[in-house]
């Protein structure tokens, strides 16, 4: 007859809640998986799947009720650890929209503002288009499943523990959101630099022959640069979009040894550690 006590049955419960808890925070921040379009029951199953085959990999849990005070803090604790490394990635997606904000500002399309069901607010049109793009390449290139390979490295360089994490781990996330900024700035620099040209040679324009209405030529010469000046660059935004999606998955992998207070070195290479 078989027979369960009590401290197996915890152990069992304990060993896929908590590996779910953190692998459903990730899936519920991260880009694509965490998508509003994506039904929450299609999250839950993906999450499902991926604890029934990381589980069995995680190194040895504490022996606690997971319904216990410390179990409830792992569990509050996975949670963020999980929501923290998919939000290191949706910055990364912040970059892109910030690109396509300023460019539509430059171009004069900043009146032309959608509603963007991820962030539930309005975004300029080059915006979304600047999503769009980094959403494919983000597919294309199999981003996806390196992250998700990074969120399995991370069970063994931040083992689930009642530990409280380390302090510093939140300063990554801090460092990583000052390059939506730079990046953002450097993706939409050729628009940037394109309009800034037109403009000088507008205003050249209209000190020569100040009888031109300016205003009615300027805005359509204006927005036809941006437009082929944005066709022109895409072909070579692949290497900018591959290295920033590596800086966004390196960034989880340092959260994880960070939040473990370990210093950085390489993590276990159980899958693909970069983009190619």
């Amino acid at each position: 007859m078989l027979t369960l006590t009590s401290g197996e049955i915890n152990a069992w419960i304990a060993g896929l809640l908590w590996p779910l808890t953190r692998i459903l925070g990730l899936v519920a921040s991260a880009p694509v998986f965490g998508h509003t379009s994506v039904p929450v029951s299609a999250k839950v199953v993906l999450g499902v799947l991926l604890a029934l085959v990381i589980a069995p990999t995680v190194p040895a849990l504490p022996a606690l009720d997971p319904m216990s005070y410390a179990g409830l803090l792992i569990l509050v604790q996975e949670l963020l650890i999980g929501l923290a490394m998919g939000f290191s990635m949706r910055l990364v997606f912040a970059a892109f929209e910030y690109a396509g904000e300023l460019a539509s500002s430059t171009m004069g399309l900043g009146f032309a503002s959608f509603f963007d069901p991820s962030t539930h607010g309005r975004s300029a049109a080059i915006s979304q288009f600047m999503s769009m793009v980094a959403t494919m390449a983000f597919l294309a290139v199999n981003a996806h499943l390196v992250l998700l390979a990074a969120l399995s490295e991370s069970f063994i360089s931040l083992p689930i523990s009642a530990t409280p994490l380390s302090l510093a781990a939140p300063l990554e996330l801090v460092r990583l959101g000052s390059r939506i900024f730079s990046a953002g700035l450097q993706l939409a620099l050729p628009i940037i630099a394109a309009i800034l040209i037109v403009n000088v040679a507008l205003g050249i324009l209209t000190r020569a022959a100040p009888q031109l209405n300016i205003f009615g030529i300027g805005f359509p010469v204006t927005l036809g640069v941006g437009l082929l000046t944005l066709s022109l660059s895409l072909p070579y935004l692949g290497t900018p979009i591959v290295n920033l999606f590596n800086e966004g998955i390196e960034a989880g992998r340092r959260l994880a040894r960070t939040a473990a207070d370990r210093p950085p070195g390489p993590a276990p290479a159980t899958g693909p550690r970069a983009l190619p």
